[in-house]
């Protein structure tokens, strides 16, 4: 029991210490042993000096705005916080423990200057190697610390006497490098040392000047790399050294040949030293340095090889048993001059080699892009390690060459690299299968965490808007990925084309906001995808109470919905203008007339001979032009209903009619075009019942024969599901909330494809792309990292468990418990660590009984449904009940 405040936070990333601008907010979470709070007191320290304490009004507990002074560049700061109105003696609860973070250093205090590397000859975008920036310096004894603060428009690695800085990887990260850029902080006290010193910062082209994409285009951002860094040093006499990059650095060639976050690494270890150059300064254009809200990608875990296998002289496979985003290190490189080629990749192929065909890229017309990820080490006969750090690849396989030299299988290991996000959420029960589809569901979107939500760390690795706004629900289940969406938001809003529309992805390499007459952008302003602006704000404002979240997406979340809105009134699908040359008075309120990808990798149909159709291919311009009015109206009345409810949280009481009155009439244009007397969609597939019934679009009445409609198409496919996309994660919460809980556990343990079961049975160990990601002949298609379809996992939260929000709770504030169990699930329990304090559930069937356990955390309350539809209240602390199980036939909310 935690009788004081815990889990202080500031609202910023953060490697070795958290590091925030000049007034962070403040969070934390209430003492569980001391009842409501009537308040809270805090006490603050800047560089060891107090100051004055501050009281805080009860409930202000999440995202405080910073209570004193603005802070200076490079302070320390320590902070506590202690709740008034205790059940104590004199009504104080302890004090918290001191929680630290430190102030980066603030653009406006940057002295240090741009230098870049003296590049000659260019071997093109993939090829090009890294370069090291280095200087010199003299430090004096007593040094009592000192701190490096770096960026770059690039990858880079900075080092200290050849002491590696910070734990984080791929830094500066991934970001819209023409608006915004983070620097990061490391703690180099131990590094320096008293006489002459040398820093190096070893420079590639990464997300900056590196390829883009399953076509491996050249990223847009700029053409010649950059590096910036301080290190500041204090001693213990109270002196200040401060040394900056500038003219005296010098830049020389590198051990590393060829460096590409997609293709891979290539290390010599044979170069010695390389002839230095004067850097070149000021060469580059960048925007204001800021300190990014996420947390860093880093190392997170390791892997030896479950198995290497030798298939003939000189080259083996190895077998790291989950498929995963990362690098492997290798330890043995073998004799002085030893080749070593690494492979990698997701599948195996029947003669047991790796295959990565499934990933190649292929456009009507033109010759494929072969999938490559391909890391290469030269031995000097050293011992040296080799572990590619500008570069990260998605694999479970990785395949080794090398000539005249054995290779010790125990040598290599296989490094797991993503965001170190926090877990907040767990999901356990008797069923071990679904605990093995939790477990992949949850791989998958680990793996698609490096720095920014990808769809798959392998062929395209690409931050999708509409991947993200399937998977966000979920994902604010299994951690705290408030500053990880956060800063992707920011990419989202810094790449908004100038007529409001969201780009497919975010950052924006190709930057389609300055290419309008690129056929992409075309493609550009999709329903489900540009939406993400708005949905993800929203999850985040629900999910953790940040209403500043709500507030700095304000201005693009309008701007979309306008632009969609216009689109709407000033374009028509011609399946419309055939139907009547003047438009309808609902049409005004059809999104219909622009491109819309639709509900994407719906299961494909089969011809009697077994393969398999793709509309795209096999008709790409037909899929083009298909109407996909229905799909585009549903999003467009969400997010305008959602516009309407961001808008009266933050006051905008005339924005919050106007938006809900327009969304009115998008729905009513809705039922009349999609929509018949009977309940059915004009669409009749199972995608569109469920975002029918998901979204709110069909009236009451008419939900009971929707919801069986839905049910018969399931039934007609052999009881299989038919969605894809935008649908899937829905569509078993949506059966049980309309009295089907029988048809969603049917779906969710069908082992025939389509079906996740299926992808356990073949081996998955990731979320596929496709519902065949490994067909019956064991041959692979498409990405087998594509976590979307693995939103099912929050029906386990939601439902199986049984634990959701309450309807209008925002940050957890009240939440149900109201399970839906299997006849074959003996128990279930799971937890949640919600802004208000950890939420634990747990239930247990013996007999005809349940037994349902709740830990309800403080100024929290909790409903509580039996299956049997007991209801009962649960406030802070532990409630704990048995009641004999009823049919589960779900919460009827349609």
């Amino acid at each position: 029991m935690n009788n004081a405040p815990y889990d202080l936070r500031i609202d910023s990333g953060g490697d070795q210490f958290a590091v925030s601008g000049p007034a962070p907010r403040l969070s934390w979470k209430p003492p569980s042993g001391t009842g409501r709070p009537a308040g809270y007191e805090l006490q603050c320290a800047v560089d060891g000096e107090a100051r004055p304490a501050v009281a805080v009004a009860p409930g202000r507990h999440r995202f405080l705005p910073w209570p004193w002074a603005a802070l200076r560049s490079g302070r320390q700061v320590a902070w506590r916080v202690r709740a008034t109105g205790a059940d104590s003696a004199d009504g104080l609860s302890p004090w918290s423990k001191w929680s630290t973070f430190e102030v980066g250093l603030l653009d406006k205090d940057w002295r240090a200057r741009w230098i870049s590397p003296a590049e000659s000859g260019d071997p093109g975008y993939g090829k090009r190697p890294a370069r090291t920036l280095t200087t010199r310096f003299e430090a004096r004894p007593g040094v009592r610390s000192a701190r490096l603060y770096a960026t770059a428009l690039g990858v880079y690695e900075a080092y200290v006497n050849g002491e590696r800085a910070g734990t984080a990887e791929l830094s500066p990260g991934a970001t819209s490098y023409d608006r915004t850029l983070y620097a990061q902080a490391s703690d180099v006290t131990a590094a320096v040392r008293a006489g002459g010193n040398r820093i190096e910062i070893v420079l590639s082209d990464g997300w900056y000047r590196g390829q883009v994409g399953a076509f491996r285009l050249p990223a847009g951002w700029g053409t010649v790399l950059g590096a910036r860094a301080e290190l500041h040093i204090r001693y213990e006499d109270g002196s200040h050294q401060v040394v900056l990059s500038d003219e005296t650095w010098t830049s020389a060639g590198s051990a590393i040949t060829r460096a590409d976050l997609m293709d891979g690494q290539s290390t010599d270890f044979r170069a010695g030293p390389r002839a230095e150059r004067p850097v070149l300064v000021d060469q580059i254009e960048a925007p204001a340095i800021d300190w990014s809200p996420a947390p860093p990608v880093r190392v997170v875990g390791s892997r030896p090889a479950r198995s290497v296998t030798q298939l003939a002289d000189g080259l083996w496979i190895a077998d790291f048993g989950q498929n995963a985003s990362g690098r492997t290190a290798l330890s043995d490189l073998g004799p002085a001059g030893t080749r070593t080629v690494v492979d990698y990749g997701e599948h195996i192929g029947a003669d047991g080699d790796l295959t990565t065909a499934h990933l190649d890229s292929v456009r009507p017309g033109e010759e494929p892009v072969p999938f490559v990820q391909r890391d290469e080490a030269v031995s000097a006969g050293r011992g040296e390690v080799f572990e590619p750090r500008h570069t990260v690849h998605g694999f479970r396989y990785a395949r080794l060459r090398r000539d005249g030299a054995p290779l010790d299988p125990a040598s290599l290991t296989m490094h797991v690299v993503h965001t170190d996000l926090r877990r907040t959420g767990t999901f356990a029960c008797s069923d071990d299968d679904l605990n093995r589809l939790h477990e992949i569901a949850d791989w998958s979107f680990r793996g698609n965490a490096v720095d920014v939500p990808t769809d798959c760390p392998t062929r395209e690795r690409l931050a999708w808007t509409g991947d993200y706004q399937v998977f966000a629900p979920t994902a604010t289940r299994l951690y705290d990925v408030l500053g990880f969406s956060r800063k992707w938001l920011r990419s989202v809003r810094d790449d908004q084309l100038p007529d409001g529309r969201i780009a497919n992805f975010s950052p924006d390499g190709r930057r389609i906001k300055h290419h309008l007459d690129d056929q992409f952008a075309m493609m550009t302003g999709s329903a489900g995808w540009g939406d993400a602006i708005v949905a993800v704000p929203w999850e985040l404002y629900r999910s953790y109470g940040d209403q500043e979240v709500l507030a700095e997406n304000w201005e693009a979340m309008v701007r979309w919905v306008e632009w969609a809105l216009r689109t709407a009134r000033t374009a028509r699908h011609r399946s419309r203008i055939e139907r009547s040359a003047v438009p309808l008075p609902h049409e005004r309120y059809l999104w219909d007339g622009s491109f819309h990808w639709g509900e994407w990798t719906e299961p494909k149909a089969k011809a009697a001979d077994g393969t398999r159709a793709d509309p795209i291919r096999d008709d790409p311009i037909a899929w083009f032009t298909a109407d996909k009015g229905e799909v585009g109206t549903a999003f467009l009345y969400r997010s305008t209903s959602t516009l309407a409810r961001a808008a009266k949280v933050l006051g905008r009481a005339e924005d919050a009619a106007r938006y809900a009155e327009t969304a009115e009439r998008v729905r009513d244009a809705w039922r009349t075009e999609f929509l018949t007397s009977d309940g059915r969609t004009t669409g009749d597939t199972q995608a569109a019942y469920v975002r029918a019934l998901s979204l709110g679009l069909v009236p009451d009445e008419l939900c009971p024969a929707a919801a069986a409609r839905l049910v018969e198409l399931i039934r007609a496919a052999g009881t299989h599901l038919g969605t894809g996309f935008l649908a899937t994660g829905d569509l078993l919460p949506v059966l049980c909330d309309t009295g089907h809980a029988d048809t969603a556990y049917e779906l969710l343990f069908r082992r025939t494809a389509p079906s996740w079961l299926y992808m356990l049975d073949r081996g998955a160990t990731t979320i596929w792309e496709d519902w065949e990601g490994v067909d019956e002949n064991g041959d692979a298609h498409d990405s087998l990292n594509h976590y979307s379809k693995g939103a099912v996992i929050r029906f386990l939260h939601t439902h199986t468990l049984g634990l959701r929000q309450a309807p209008g709770s925002v940050a957890w504030e009240s939440f149900e418990v109201a399970p839906v169990p299997h006849p074959s699930l003996t128990w279930a329990r799971g937890t949640h660590d919600s802004p208000q304090g950890t939420i634990t559930v747990e239930w247990r069937r013996t007999g005809d009984e349940l037994t349902l356990t709740v830990d309800v955390p403080p100024a929290t309350t909790a409903r509580v449904v039996f299956p049997d539809g007991a209801t009962e209240t649960a406030t802070a602390g532990r409630f704990r009940a048995t009641r004999r199980t009823g049919k589960a036939s779900g919460d009827q909310r349609c």
